[in-house]
Formats: C-alpha cells, structure tokens, sequence
C-alpha cells in the first residue's frame, strides 16, 4: 500500500504498525552533517492548513526525524515537503480512527489511495494507534520533465509501537531486521493543487539495504 510497513498481523501478534501494508512487496505484509540544511525532527506536529492544504495535527507521544537534506532543487525538494506531509498525514487518519481522512486523500490518489484506506481501516478495525518515534533517512528522488517522479527512501521503526485504545496498552516490539523498510513511491505533480499527489508505492521491510 503506501508507505511503512508493519501491520496487525493478528489481534494476538502484532508488529510494529506504520504505514506501509499499502503496496507492500507482502500483501500483509539523508545524511546528517553533510553541511546541507536537513528537516526538523516534529516532536509533536502540527502543520495548519495552508494554500487549499488540509490541516495536519499529531499527538505529543508521536516524534518524526527526517534525514533527507534539501537539494538546492525546486522540484526535488517539493516532492520531499510533500512526502513528509504524506506521511504525517496517514498518522492522522490513524490517529482519528478514520480510514476516509481527508489530509491523507490529498495527497493520495488511485491505488495508493485504495491501499491506504485499506490500511488504516485495518487499526480502526482493532481499535489501535500508534505512538513512539519516526525516523526517516536515505532518500532518493528523480524528477522528470513529464511532471512526473520517483522517490525512495528508507524507514526506522524500531522506536514506533501499537497502542490499543481502549485499554492504553502499548506493544513495545523487539528491535529486528524487519523494523528497517525500504519505500519507492511514485508521483505526478498536480497542477491544480501545486502537490505532488502518490500514485503508487512498494515496501519492503527488512531491507538490506536500510539497515545500520
């Protein structure tokens, strides 16, 4: 589906639930001090709604690093603000028990919209949230003239657990390989909106390639 991977795989046995069923590779399944200015790590995150955007609020228990500095390029560094938003995005939607929210389905569309709903309907369906922390590093992204693009990326989710809702209790999963996903979405600029929208999006967890 779309971004991270990590989902309920049971209502017994949980992994770490982060967005990226959605597209995933299994059906359930930017380097710091390289003197280029980086993302803020959000602690709690609150973007207000700005030129059409939809508001997007988080929880204080919820932090996010990204590690991808700016490339100096207009386009590049559109399509890394309008990922990290995608991203925070889905968290609400998670956050408000609500798999039709409408911050993420700005930002997603087609497939990857389909997919998503999909996976946060799976947390609402078990009542679950998410807290803990975020890190997001490694980015790749290419533009083409076309108006279209592509971007990769890894994530770290081994500080991020499930949290169910009714009782407050929080699954602190072990650290292993499979807390390393690797993403590589697809986008196309939306004119109308000035966003790049997610079209498509693959993820693998345990990638070699993001572990440390």
């Amino acid at each position: 589906m779309n971004r991270r991977t990590a989902f309920l795989t049971t209502l017994a046995v949980t992994t770490v639930l982060s967005l990226a069923a959605c597209g995933s590779e299994e059906p359930d399944a930017p380097a710091k001090g390289s003197g280029k200015e980086t993302m803020p790590t959000a602690p709690a995150s609150s973007a207000p709604a700005s030129d059409g955007r939809p508001a997007v609020e988080l929880p204080s228990d919820l932090s996010y690093t990204f590690d991808w500095p700016k490339t100096g390029d207009k386009e590049k560094d559109a399509v890394l603000a309008d990922s990290e938003q995608s991203i925070k995005a889905v968290d609400q939607a998670i956050v408000n028990q609500n798999a039709f929210d409408k911050a993420y389905l700005y930002y997603y569309e087609g497939e990857a919209a389909a997919t998503t709903e999909k996976f946060v309907q799976n947390y609402v369906d078990h009542k679950a949230g998410i807290t803990g922390s975020y890190r997001f590093y490694a980015p790749e992204v290419n533009v083409d003239k076309d108006g279209t693009a592509s971007f990769s990326y890894c994530e770290d989710q081994g500080k991020a657990y499930v949290k169910y809702l009714e009782t407050d209790k929080i699954e602190e999963t072990e650290v292993t390989a499979k807390s390393y996903v690797s993403y590589h979405t697809s986008l196309r600029r939306d004119e109308g909106k000035g966003v790049w929208v997610i079209q498509e999006i693959v993820s693998q967890s345990g990638s070699e390639k993001c572990r440390p």
